[in-house]
């Protein structure tokens, strides 16, 4: 006879998977929140001001253009986090990282920077999660009510 533990059968009143899932579901909208805005600028009307001028030397185009393609990655980023949070949360943690190393560059967004930190931290927390319980690499509605 088999028995499984509350950890192999998580149900949605499981704190657990109650956090796997508000981690999944903020670090899928947020990135898409924030790439589409990349194009639409209604949180900002200067996404370049964050772009540090190394970085944008780096990168062919104008900083408008980097910044339309951090839009794209953002994007893809949400839907791999709302996909496959295994994957996703590890790809946020390293984009949020990029992004503190550029912020750092630019100078005066130090704040931003540290909250950044905060994310990416969570952002780990989510793939962790996602690894200790089932359903967390694809899908994931395998918790019962």
């Amino acid at each position: 006879m088999t028995t499984t533990s509350p950890v192999d059968t998580p149900t949605r009143l499981d704190p657990a998977y109650q956090a796997l899932w508000t981690l999944r579901l903020g670090f899928a909208a947020l990135p898409i929140l924030f790439g589409l805005d990349k194009f639409a600028h209604v949180l900002t009307d200067d996404w370049t001001k964050y772009l540090a001028p190394g970085i944008n030397d780096l990168i062919p185009g104008s900083a408008a253009d980097a910044m339309h393609l951090v839009g794209i990655v953002e994007v893809v980023a949400g839907v791999v986090v709302l996909v496959a949070p295994r994957i996703g949360g590890p790809l946020v943690a390293a984009w949020l990282a990029g992004i503190i190393v550029n912020l750092l560059m630019v100078g005066g967004y130090g704040d931003v920077a540290l909250r950044d930190f905060g994310l990416m931290v969570a952002a780990i927390t989510l793939s962790r999660l996602a690894w200790g319980l089932p359903g967390g690499l694809v899908g994931g509605s395998s918790g019962q009510a």
